[in-house]
């Protein structure tokens, strides 16, 4: 979603309002969880759905 925005982790970082490290952790797949006020927004400044950044796998 952040290339069809055209957008970079910096500047994703600046809307969402959490640090870049955190939200790399996130867009490799490495996070256990995350918290709904952040999923949400990251959905706004994506201007996306949670399922459109979001992927089920097993453990």
């Amino acid at each position: 979603m952040m290339a069809r925005r055209k957008m970079s982790l910096n500047e994703l970082s600046e809307k969402v309002g959490i640090t870049i490290s955190n939200l790399s952790i996130l867009k490799t797949g490495k996070a256990k969880a995350i918290r709904i006020e952040t999923l949400e927004a990251i959905c706004k400044a994506l201007d996306c759905q949670p399922g459109d950044i979001l992927e089920f796998r097993e453990s």
